[in-house]
């Protein structure tokens, strides 16, 4: 029974949220409302799994002095210090919690981001070899889209930014509907799977 039980309470969460969701009639609103409740519950006690996780992984590097526990130490203060001082004093602005998120976070995920340029750069010129057919397009697609892109392209040709729109809003989009509808696919598949119990990897084990 311990797998029968959460199988079925799979399937039947499932099947009434894809109710609630193709049948909007009031039964079934009523149940598709109290599945979105759970889920905001279960996803808030995961959040507090993950931030207790997060400090025993840690809390024990700092305990054994491993390689970077400096790093460990800086994170769980910076972890705990917030969270007391959001519950202290509040988020809203002006609050020493929005201080934090204002001009210690958001600073650092520019750098983050900033710094993951670079990667993109490199990893950009290795694909735009023309090595086969398909990154020979690709890289002529790209040149021209770059091109269109910035003021020296227009300069030297004004066509460059109607052939980069062209690119973006016909080829692109294609594109990117074709793989789209692969996920949409792939998401389906997967759905029907651990609904009817042939994926059972969400109950652990082997």
């Amino acid at each position: 029974m311990k797998r029968e039980i959460p199988m079925m309470i799979t399937l039947i969460a499932g099947l009434g949220y894809l109710l609630f969701y193709f049948i909007p009639h009031t039964p079934f609103n009523i149940i598709g409302e109290m599945f979105q409740n759970w889920v905001i519950i279960i996803a808030a006690f995961a959040i507090l799994l993950g931030v207790g996780s997060l400090i025993k992984v840690h809390g024990d590097r700092i305990s054994r002095r491993s390689e970077g526990w400096i790093y460990s130490t800086i994170l769980v203060v910076g972890v705990i210090g917030t969270a007391l001082v959001g519950l202290i004093g509040g988020i809203s602005i002006g609050t020493p919690f929005y201080y934090i998120f204002k001009n210690i976070l958001s600073p650092m995920g520019s750098t983050m981001f900033s710094l993951l340029a670079f990667f993109i750069a490199s990893a950009a010129f290795r694909a735009f070899r023309a090595q086969s057919r398909e990154a020979t397009l690709l890289l002529i697609a790209a040149f021209f889209v770059m091109l269109g892109r910035v003021p020296l392209g227009e300069w030297l040709w004004s066509r460059f930014p109607d052939i980069s729109n062209w690119i973006m809003s016909y080829p692109m989009t294609a594109g990117q509907r074709a793989i789209m509808i692969g996920i949409a696919l792939g998401v389906v598949s997967t759905s029907i799977k651990i609904l009817i119990g042939i994926d059972k990897s969400y109950l652990g084990g082997d």
